[in-house]
């Protein structure tokens, strides 16, 4: 499968929340004049009467890392330079028939990337609690 080396990520994930939805996937990274920083936005169709943002709140409830932002908010790289922290959110698509959505999600990939994901990982491998070194506050310039 040719695309972003995420995409297979994305599918996977999506599929175990809701079987079927990622057919339909169109993912398209950007790479901007940013300081650092990814920016993704998510074309996704799901199911009538499905609604992404609560979908994403139900995932993501509780997460230390993940900040599912209300609906009316645009997440923005400079809000999470040097942090490990994810932010998202979705809009349904204007003017659809169909169920719709996007979603538009920020991290820093120095931190949320990588580097964060190796010691998170290595929290939860050595049982110490996950956000051990990883719950610094953003840099905003």
């Amino acid at each position: 499968m040719s695309g972003h080396r995420h995409q297979h990520e994305i599918l996977q994930t999506i599929n175990t929340l809701q079987s079927g939805v990622a057919d339909g996937l169109v993912f398209v990274p950007r790479l901007s004049p940013v300081i650092r920083g990814m920016h993704a936005t998510i074309y996704v169709e799901l199911n009538e009467g499905v609604d992404a943002l609560e979908v994403l709140q139900a995932a993501y409830q509780g997460s230390a890392f993940v900040d599912v932002m209300p609906h009316g908010s645009l997440p923005e790289t400079r809000s999470v330079r040097g942090a490990n922290t994810c932010r998202i959110t979705a809009y349904r698509a204007p003017e659809t028939e169909a169920n719709q959505w996007i979603i538009l999600s920020v991290i820093d990939n120095l931190v949320k990337g990588a580097a964060g994901q190796a010691v998170q990982n290595m929290n939860i491998m050595l049982g110490l609690p996950e956000q051990t070194a990883l719950n610094g506050m953003p840099l905003l310039p």
